[in-house]
């Protein structure tokens, strides 16, 4: 039976906040057009294991852009020169909503610097905060959100359809 419990996770703005270091051969920029089925692609790989899903790529593209918290400028996309390397997708309210590192990339540091640019984004933005949500059993996304310097907030149960 899979995990049903997830932890809301916070990252306080108001101390300095490390700067991204990146891996090599890497380029970030925010989400455009032409990069919506490559992050799709991504997030379904991503969640494969069962750590989310995600819909089918029309129905994805149409509920992410109309969300009233989608800015694309929130939407940080991590480039090499295979393609869409990690992302960062964020929402108005200073939450991440997703952040996937490809299998290529993963344990390169990629995902605490997405991490990392999110902050200073958020930060700039003047939020004093950044949340986001994890499942309880993702050990190693877990630990990369500490190592982040992210904290518990609280534990919530999910239906069994969202775990």
């Amino acid at each position: 039976m899979p995990d049903r419990h997830c932890q809301l996770l916070r990252k306080d703005l108001d101390d300095l906040l490390d700067i991204p270091q990146w891996p090599a051969g890497i380029r970030v920029g925010v989400l455009r057009a032409e990069l919506m089925e490559p992050v799709h692609a991504l997030l379904k790989l991503g969640y494969q294991d069962g750590a989310g899903s995600v819909e089918d790529f029309d129905q994805w593209r149409r509920r992410f852009t109309t969300d009233a918290e989608f800015d694309p400028a929130l939407c940080l996309i991590a480039l090499d020169e295979q393609g869409v390397a990690g992302v960062a997708l964020c929402w108005t309210s200073a939450y991440i909503k997703d952040l996937v590192v490809h299998p290529r990339r993963r344990t390169q540091g990629l995902g605490l610097a997405l991490l990392r640019q999110a902050f200073k984004v958020f930060a700039s933005r003047g939020e004093a905060f950044v949340d986001l949500k994890v499942m309880e059993n993702n050990r190693a996304a877990r630990q990369l959100y500490e190592h982040a310097g992210m904290r518990f907030i609280e534990r919530y149960e999910v239906s069994p359809a969202q775990a």
